[in-house]
């Protein structure tokens, strides 16, 4: 006869995840050492990593919560538009947390149904989750965490995204992997991240992170020291994930997102220079909800970074216009690359 988890792990795999497993909390119980330990070797990450102590112990919340239902959803399969291939991080491009449109949003819908269907009680955060779930997913055997402190699995390397519910029952469903650990002798990630973030395996700084800098956390990009190391990143980075050779074929562009091929064209940096308010709200916020409906000019500060640390001359104009901007950070961006340009 099979059991409530097959049953879960079953109705899983028929609405196309990769992968599901089944953890009860207790097993979870090393993640809040796991942080201390990433504060103490990095001491300037302590005030991010407070901001996740909810994730330590969901019971604190959800009393009634006994396990966690964890699943692989798989976005190393959609096609990257040209126009924006190596500005834009690829999680943010494909990101189904809050997009009905996908199958993948779908999909948690339809698994959400049918855990009722079983009498669970269940709650999910689709956003940033209840639990850590890198963890909890290596703890259900559905992959590993590799140096860069990433999440991979066997058939799709690190681009994944992980959904998890806590369900009112405690079950228990672990998956074995044979996943190889990463060469000792390995640190392409670590010499490859453009702002030091990532100085050692298996630990980074979160505030020096590109993706970090170029997304909710670049608040005043004129005065960060590390704007002159963002490469080509506009919105997120992926350059740990795609030095990685444990990620070498894992990527087939044999789908294409809904809305990623129609929104591309505006996301280039001549257009996100030009781009109104109003189109920004209605056609862009929506989908990177990282920043707020009043934040291009956040967006345009970053682009204007990307122009100076790419410059070409038709950028010059753009670069120029921003200065009698009416927003004092892009006029005070554009102010220090026009020096910044003079004195080279």
């Amino acid at each position: 006869m099979v059991n409530i988890e097959q049953m879960i792990q079953n109705k899983a795999c028929e609405l196309g995840y990769e992968s599901c497993g089944i953890v009860p909390l207790e097993k979870l119980s090393e993640y809040g050492q796991k942080m201390l330990e990433r504060i103490q070797t990095v001491p300037q990450s302590e005030k991010f990593y407070q901001s996740l102590n909810r994730l330590i112990d969901p019971r604190e919340a959800f009393s009634w919560a006994q396990s966690v239902v964890v699943v692989i959803e798989r976005y190393g399969k959609y096609a990257v538009p040209d126009e924006i291939k190596g500005y834009i991080g690829k999680q943010f491009l494909f990101d189904t947390r809050i997009d009905e449109n996908t199958e993948e949003f779908q999909a948690g819908l339809k698994m959400e149904n049918y855990m009722r269907t079983l009498g669970l009680q269940f709650v999910n955060e689709r956003k940033f989750g209840l639990v850590g779930l890198r963890w909890a997913a290596m703890k259900a055997g559905l992959g590993i965490i590799r140096r860069n402190n990433f999440f991979y699995t066997e058939k799709s390397g690190s681009w994944v995204s992980l959904q998890g519910w806590l369900i009112d029952k405690k079950l228990e469903l672990i998956e074995t992997t044979d996943l190889p650990k990463c060469s000792n002798n390995c640190n392409r990630c670590i010499k490859a991240c453009p702002s030091g973030s990532l100085s050692a395996p298996y630990t980074m700084s979160p505030a020096e992170c590109v993706s970090y800098l170029t997304t909710f956390g670049g608040h005043d990009l004129p005065d960060e020291p590390l704007r002159k190391t963002f490469s080509q990143c506009l919105y997120g980075c992926d350059i740990c994930q795609e030095i990685c050779p444990m990620n070498k074929g894992k990527w087939d562009e044999i789908d294409d997102f809904p809305g990623v091929s129609e929104l591309a064209p505006y996301l280039t940096p001549e257009n996100i220079m030009e781009m109104d308010d109003d189109f920004y709200k209605q056609n862009i916020q929506p989908k990177f909800f990282y920043l707020n409906p009043e934040d291009l000019w956040k967006w345009k500060v970053s682009v204007l970074c990307f122009m100076n640390n790419n410059y070409q001359e038709n950028y010059k104009s753009y670069i120029i216009a921003a200065c009698k901007n009416e927003n004092k950070k892009i006029r005070e961006m554009a102010e220090l690359i026009c020096s910044e340009l003079i004195n080279k």
